[in-house]
Parts: C-alpha cells; sequence; structure tokens
C-alpha cells in the first residue's frame, strides 16, 4: 500500500510507535507519501471541467495541502499546520479523494442536458423511496 523508507530518523529524536487510532498503522515516510498523493490528486482532477465547483474544492485544498507538506519537514508541523489529524488520517483522505475523482469522472454529474427536468414535489405527500 505505502511504500515505506528505513530512515535515520530514530537517531534524531521521537519516532511515532502508534497512530492510536485502530487498523492505522504508522507511516515513516509519509510525507513524502502524502506529495506524492496530493501531486497525483492535482494531476486527476484536471480531468473535472475547470468551471466546477468540486474542482475549484479540490484543487484549493490540495494545493494548500501540497505546499505545507513542501514548507515542513517534519509530520508534527504538517499534522499541527493542516490542523486535520495525523500525517496518517491525511494520507487516508487523499486516497479516498482520489478514489472520489475517478467516480466523479465515471459518473459525469456535471453533464446534465439543457432540456433535462427534474420534478419537484410541493406537497405533503410522502416522498417515493427510490428518493434519496
Amino acid at each position: 500500500m505505502f511504500l515505506v523508507r528505513r530512515t535515520g530518523a530514530a537517531l534524531l529524536g521521537r519516532v511515532k510507535e502508534t497512530t492510536g487510532i485502530v487498523g492505522l498503522d504508522v507511516v515513516p515516510n509519509a510525507r513524502e507519501v502524502l506529495i506524492s498523493l496530493y501531486e497525483k490528486t492535482l494531476h486527476e482532477i484536471k480531468a473535472v471541467p475547470e468551471d466546477e465547483n468540486y474542482r475549484k474544492a479540490v484543487e484549493t485544498f490540495t494545493r494548500n495541502r501540497l505546499n505545507v507538506c513542501l514548507a515542513e519537514k517534519d509530520s508534527d508541523q504538517i499534522e499541527r499546520r493542516i490542523s486535520y489529524g495525523q500525517v496518517e488520517e491525511l494520507i487516508e483522505e487523499a486516497q479516498d479523494e482520489l478514489h472520489l475523482i475517478s467516480k466523479m469522472i465515471e459518473w459525469d454529474p456535471w453533464d446534465v442536458p439543457e432540456d433535462y427536468e427534474c420534478k419537484v414535489i410541493e406537497n405533503d405527500r410522502p416522498i417515493p423511496k427510490h428518493v434519496p
């Protein structure tokens, strides 16, 4: 799943032994993994039309997080600046976003025909079971 590279981190200071989250292993080279995932995300999202809000949102937060990872060498500093959990959680989230991008491209939700009409329910009738 992850390319784990051994480093001299143990000689330099604290080494994270656990994430404290069941099923979520420590990723010693989390910064490098995140940089790779964020770069891939920015590449993959280009398949979504430029004017779509989904693309704009993904590009904005991914660039922000990539810039933090490029500026900081220490995982603790990355976690502190992004403020969205541990680096291992950020890795999972980035992988999930990549999966979602491929699904969004497959589903093509922005390609709605001009003449498409949606039924609007304006009374108190029960909503059909097939409507989410």
